[in-house]
């Protein structure tokens, strides 16, 4: 199935072993579709994944209820927090 140039579109090579190649082809076969948008796809799914595991903080339901709890809530400032506050510069 032959695919229509994109203007928007960088050439990227990649080097795999043959057997691998054969795999990402017959896979392509079966979805369908042509071998780039298949690694394209591929690709981009499992970078989404990635991303949005590293840009999630999971927390126990416990520690969700303590969080709310301290944002409602803040404790007072303590000594060291007051120094911390007094040290920094004035155009923040």
């Amino acid at each position: 199935m032959p695919s229509i140039a994109n203007e928007n579109s960088e050439r990227m090579s990649l080097r795999v072993p043959a057997t691998a190649k054969a795999k990402l082809v017959r896979a392509a076969a079966l979805r369908n579709t042509d071998l780039t948008n298949f690694v394209t796809e591929s690709a981009l799914r499992e970078a989404e994944a990635v991303i949005e595991e590293a840009e999630t903080i999971k927390v126990s339901k416990r520690d969700h209820l303590r969080i709310l709890e301290l944002l409602e809530n803040p404790p007072k400032p303590n000594a060291k927090l007051r120094a911390a506050i007094a040290g920094l510069p004035d155009s923040l």
